[in-house]
């Protein structure tokens, strides 16, 4: 009976683990079997990867399908895919934001005020790039060091 009981709770543990993994590789989520696809371009895009969320006001509204590189504008170009049921402005802007302990990053898509609404296949022109903390830590510095000389010779 306490091998039954053992058996159980393997298998519960398992359970569990599958879920866990489940939830944190954003394999679970938004039912995306009838979306409209946009692009949009970005200067630098973080740690954003496929399958990554597409929110609007904390919502999940979509997914990122497709992560691919401009040769020609020398710029990241992430395709996503939008919930036909959330239709958005064409003048919507697009940012990479993060949430969570983790870091996990994802798109936000901040809807403008156009009567006309975006169509499978079409651009978001407005975009914000990721926040990279090593950047802002550099220019920090970088500040910091050039503003030393400057404080040293007023003579305190």
């Amino acid at each position: 009976m306490l091998d039954l009981w053992v058996g159980v709770f393997v298998v519960i543990g398992l359970a569990a683990l599958v879920f866990l993994a489940l939830r944190v590789g954003n394999l679970a989520g938004a039912d995306l079997s009838d979306a409209y696809t946009v692009r949009a371009q970005f200067d630098n895009i973080g740690g954003l990867k496929v399958r990554a969320p597409v929110k609007s006001a904390g919502v999940v509204v979509g997914r990122v399908a497709e992560i691919n590189f401009d040769t020609r504008s020398y710029r990241a170009e992430v395709v996503m895919a939008v919930a036909t049921r959330y239709p958005f402005p064409r003048d919507t802007i697009a940012s990479i934001l993060t949430s969570g302990l983790l870091g996990e990053q994802y798109i936000g898509l901040d809807p403008g005020g156009d009567e006309e609404m975006l169509k499978s296949g079409d651009v978001v022109q407005i975009t914000q790039s990721a926040v990279v903390l090593e950047k802002l830590i550099g220019q920090f510095l970088f500040d910091r060091a050039a503003s030393a000389p400057a404080q040293e010779g007023t003579g305190n």
